[in-house]
């Protein structure tokens, strides 16, 4: 079972620091950290940044990348975080940042931050920075550890805010750089995506269990869900969920066109439970119903 970590005091007394300078967010360094328990994976109720340099050999969608650039992560509440397989590298660097959930309460960033969708991301699903966007990171996580730091009064927590706020909006920025400079890697995403959808469709067995879901894709893909609708909303305009639907559309329409199938018979074919769902599918993509579909090729 995985450790859970409720609190910022925990994280410390877990790794040997001193008490916090806040009960409610924390930046702890990497550099020199030692794992000296016995613990393989834990859950966070807290949010996790992290900025890591000296992780070797990380996986990145199906690729092994041995790299020097800054890399960074996010955890909402809830995710499981599970340890180096090696134990800690000797030379990692680079700081974890807590904030635990009640220190966002009646703050912008309150429901704001449930848009940024990279909290939602695997964990080989990192960003990368150059040392230009490193830099940047660094410099707004040095005023918040400055502003904890310095004597807590009215203003605190509002320039913490504005500071976590202008981080995010940062790497979210980033990571969209990252989706357009990792074309190779991202346009095979979207190959193999192809495949899996056309093979999916092609296969009764499959079908016969329900139409094809994002969670099936991205499970097929080894990516995450959120992930997926990012780099699929950079590259095509749509989510995961209509591309599926875009697809099976596609295969409506050849059968509606090349066989004397049913709507009824149609729609079980392509995964629907009941042909009224595809019915009403298909009418909002193609303004038509099936049958008026098919009498256009009569």
């Amino acid at each position: 079972m995985p450790y859970r970590i409720r609190s910022i005091t925990e994280i410390h007394r877990l790794m040997g620091l001193p008490k916090p300078q806040h009960p409610l967010i924390s930046i702890v360094d990497l550099k020199g950290l030692k794992n000296d328990h016995d613990i393989d994976a834990v859950i966070f109720d807290l949010y996790v940044i992290s900025m890591k340099r000296g992780c070797d050999n990380l996986f990145y969608g199906q690729q092994k990348y041995d790299f020097d650039e800054g890399l960074m992560g996010f955890m909402s509440p809830g995710q499981i975080l599970r340890g180096e397989e090696n134990g800690v590298p000797p030379d990692l660097e680079g700081w974890m940042l807590f904030i635990h959930p009640d220190f966002l309460w009646n703050t912008s960033l309150a429901s704001r931050i449930k848009k940024y969708e990279y909290f939602g991301y695997a964990t080989h699903e990192a960003l990368f920075l150059s040392d230009k966007e490193e830099t940047v990171i660094n410099d707004i996580v040095r005023n918040i550890r400055n502003e904890y730091h310095s004597n807590i009064d009215k203003f605190s927590q509002d320039i913490i805010i504005a500071n976590l706020e202008t981080l995010l909006n940062y790497a979210e920025r980033f990571y969209q750089r990252q989706f357009i400079t990792r074309k190779i890697t991202n346009h095979k995403i979207l190959e193999r995506l192809e495949e899996t959808l056309s093979a999916y469709l092609a296969d009764e067995a499959l079908l016969s269990k329900g139409g094809p879901t994002v969670q099936y894709i991205a499970d097929t893909l080894n990516i995450s869900p959120k992930y997926l609708s990012s780099l699929l909303k950079q590259f095509t305009g749509q989510t995961t969920q209509q591309i599926i639907h875009e697809k099976l559309i596609e295969k409506a329409k050849e059968k509606l066109s090349t066989t004397e199938l049913s709507v009824s018979e149609i729609a079980y074919s392509l995964g629907f439970e009941h042909s009224q769902s595809f019915s009403k599918l298909f009418k909002s993509k193609t303004k038509r119903s099936p049958l008026e579909f098919r009498a256009s090729f009569n």
